[in-house]
């Protein structure tokens, strides 16, 4: 990690992910995209280019803002991807992750390939589609959130499969993980939040070598306390990351179960 990087507040393991608290969202989201940062130029110290999965929500603003400035990073030679897509919001929807991927960080460091799941497309062709680009090659890093039921990408807890046989599947958004979507000001009402969306599935996110789960505030912290402390079960999708050696999860003091309030 950069020296300059914030330290955590306490860091502990759960299983064989590494836990790291952090005072403040802004503190958190600078160690991470250090880390993150770090383990991307190890990588293309080694290999010719490196493969990463992004998430697309709030959660990882200060995240994604901080890697933007991360200094000696080729990303001519990244190639990126995102781990979730709405199915049929119109071309130009602000709410597409695919806009919010391309906002936040594409437009702004250029990864030399951007792969990006098309939501107006028929569904299974798509799932396929993208399915095929994963399997061009392993994948190095994911870089990933926990929703507010625990799911991982839009693994919900009625869908998730630890042992899906699928690398991108269509899905049924459950009504918590909709609900979360105008939570986070994504969509003006219920209603508007689609109700389905195309997914990497929980394999596909595991395959990384490295995961960096990046989780802030309040309305996460029983999504977290049950990833970390809970039982291993699709109930609560994220606790799956309990077996990735490779995983670390970077929290604030609001998310944390065990923070100094």
């Amino acid at each position: 990690m950069n020296a300059n990087a914030p330290s955590p507040e306490r860091s502990w393991t759960a299983g064989r992910l590494h836990v790291h608290q952090y005072a403040s969202r802004d503190e958190m989201g600078k160690a991470a995209a250090s880390e993150a940062a770090e383990a991307i130029r190890q990588k293309l110290n080694t290999q010719e280019a490196v493969r990463i999965v992004f998430a697309a929500a709030p959660s990882q603003n200060e995240f994604l803002d901080a890697l933007v400035r991360e200094e000696g990073i080729d990303w001519g030679r990244v190639t990126a991807f995102h781990m979730d897509e709405y199915i049929g919001l119109s071309p130009d929807a602000p709410q597409r992750f695919s806009h919010f991927l391309t906002t936040r960080l594409f437009s702004r460091v250029r990864p030399g390939r951007v792969h990006l799941l098309n939501g107006a497309a028929e569904a299974a062709r798509e799932c396929a589609r993208y399915a095929a680009l994963l399997q061009e090659a392993p994948l190095d890093i994911v870089c990933l959130g926990i929703g507010e039921n625990g799911h991982i990408a839009f693994n919900d807890p009625p869908v998730a499969d630890f042992n899906d046989p699928e690398l991108v599947k269509q899905v049924k958004l459950d009504d918590w993980c909709r609900e979360q979507q105008v939570h986070d000001g994504c969509f003006a009402k219920f209603e508007d939040v689609p109700e389905y969306a195309m997914t990497l599935t929980v394999p596909a996110l595991m395959s990384a070598e490295r995961l960096f789960c990046i989780v802030p505030g309040a309305a996460k912290r029983r999504a977290v306390q049950g990833a970390l402390e809970g039982p291993m079960t699709t109930a609560c999708p994220a606790s799956i990351l309990r077996t990735h050696a490779g995983c670390r999860m970077y929290l604030d003091r609001d998310s944390s179960p065990v923070a100094p309030h």
